[in-house]
């Protein structure tokens, strides 16, 4: 085993095992081998980490806010030293190329450390309210013990974007990573234990399906963050809701990436791939409803094939490998009978649909897979795939377009590429979705919120608007003089 963590557990500064738990093998999708095994939380474990957390907070959240940052950029620091072995423990638990874990997986959690723990000083301000002779004063509190549960697509990423507000504002986190990808978060822990953050307020605790609710469903916690599907966001939004505990939701997308006539074609066809083959296909936001105006159909799908079909496949720690495997086999099956039904419908297979030759069998591999002729009926343009298939639409006109990209009970994310900037901001405003592109797609920095609409969840994630999801206002009125009573 290539990557043993010390034990299942990061709680209260230190590593903790407790064998009771289920065991959890975490399998690197290049080759099927098992490397590591570890230990689903046991309610003890549970337990231990959110009494933790309850009683690491209100010190944490006493300190000034440039005190609380300058821990956070310490560790932001730590984690670009080690940037090269972060990555690679990512491409491990991932699957994904380590030329694309080496620019965005670590680097972006360090980005968000270093921004929160910059912002944190001048963003948590109140307002003062004047009332005549008396005033009134507004502050933004800490809510105190948050939950963060992760998906397995950007781990690292992940721990790290839930985990800088939470911090920043003044709060202590559990997080949960997905049992599929396991690994990277325990590193983020002890690096900010290594950066000075008190023990306590930064636990890791692995899990399955039965560990969610025992967070989720706890007295002690005041705020669940998830990044997940949307039948795993209305379980936990159901739960959270029993306790009035605050939530913020991160979920799915059918997402459409509209491409006007006059778009620049290589530019188009770039925003289009890595909107639908960065990390094998596994982002949430991505653009996999590419609707391309019908005069320029031709044009884009010839040169979409032949830059497709030459993206380098093969060993994820090969710095020339473009597109790794798929994160687990049971994903890769989904993905396959997702193309099935694309096929059966009426889609026309344009390239891709099966298992690229020279990489290991055991692993998890797909060919990056294109369909055009799909029309809006089809299961694969209505369902979320999560992996690298494109569905390819015609369209005439701007309003039809509008119309068919909004007819869809997600709201993630949009793209537009057009030379017309006057229309790009048209079209964006009709759009439905809570984040968007022009003229690029899925850039993500940490400045700008992230976050969806409809089906796709509600709150924000990254920029200043992050921290409003993590604290609550306080309201103090201040009488200055006598008071009067009719009785």
């Amino acid at each position: 085993m290539r990557a043993q963590p010390q034990a299942s557990h990061f709680i209260d500064g230190e590593y903790v095992e407790d064998t009771a738990g289920t065991v959890i093998e975490s399998i690197y999708p290049a080759t099927g081998e098992v490397i590591a095994r570890l230990h689903a939380a046991t309610p003890a474990i549970v337990e231990k980490a959110i009494a933790a957390a309850k009683r690491a907070q209100p010190e944490w959240a006493a300190m000034s806010p440039t005190a609380r940052g300058r821990i956070l950029k310490r560790a932001a620091e730590i984690m670009r030293e080690r940037n090269r072995e972060l990555s690679e423990l990512e491409t491990l638990d991932t699957g994904k190329p380590i030329q694309e874990t080496i620019v965005a997986d670590p680097t972006s959690g360090a980005d968000s450390f270093e921004f929160f723990g910059g912002v944190a000083a001048a963003a948590l301000n109140g307002d003062y309210i004047p009332l005549g002779s008396d005033f009134a004063y507004t502050k933004r509190v800490p809510l105190g013990v948050c939950v963060g549960i992760g998906a397995w697509n950007y781990p690292q990423q992940i721990a790290c974007w839930k985990g800088a507000p939470a911090l920043a504002a003044g709060n202590a986190m559990v997080f949960k990573p997905s049992e599929n990808t396991p690994l990277g978060a325990l590193k983020i822990a002890e690096i900010l234990v290594e950066a000075g953050l008190p023990k306590g307020l930064y636990n890791v605790i692995q899990g399955d399906r039965s560990t969610g609710p025992l967070l989720v469903n706890h007295p002690d916690v005041a705020k669940v963050s998830l990044t997940g599907s949307v039948p795993t966001g209305r379980k936990v939004y159901e739960a959270a809701a029993a306790g009035l505990r605050h939530v913020t939701m991160e979920l799915g997308g059918k997402s459409p990436l509209i491409v006007f006539d006059d778009a620049d074609l290589e530019s188009a066809i770039g925003g289009a791939m890595l909107g639908n083959f960065y990390s094998t296909g596994q982002v949430c936001s991505n653009g996999t409803r590419v609707f391309v105006q019908r005069k320029i159909k031709g044009a884009f799908l010839a040169r979409l094939k032949q830059r497709t079909e030459a993206i380098v496949i093969g060993d994820p720690m090969d710095e020339a490998t473009q597109l790794g495997p798929m994160v687990s086999k049971p994903q890769r099956d989904k993905v396959f009978s997702y193309i099935e039904k694309g096929k059966a419908e009426g889609a026309r297979l344009m390239t891709g649909g099966g298992i690229p030759n020279a990489v290991n069998t055991e692993g998890t591999y797909i060919q990056p897979t294109v369909f055009a002729d799909v029309t809006d009926e089809m299961t694969i343009a209505r369902e979320e795939i999560f992996g690298p298939v494109m569905c390819v639409l015609d369209f005439d006109d701007e309003a039809e377009v509008v119309a068919r990209a909004n007819a869809t009970e997600f709201g993630l994310s949009a793209g537009v590429f057009t030379a017309d900037l006057t229309r790009a901001h048209r079209v964006v405003d009709q759009l439905e979705a809570g984040t968007l592109w022009i003229n690029t797609y899925n850039l993500c920095p940490v400045e700008i919120p992230f976050g969806g609409s409809k089906q796709s969840g509600f709150g924000r994630e990254n920029s200043v608007a992050a921290l409003d999801h993590y604290t609550e206002l306080k309201t103090v009125y201040v009488g200055m003089g006598p008071v009067q009573a009719p009785y």
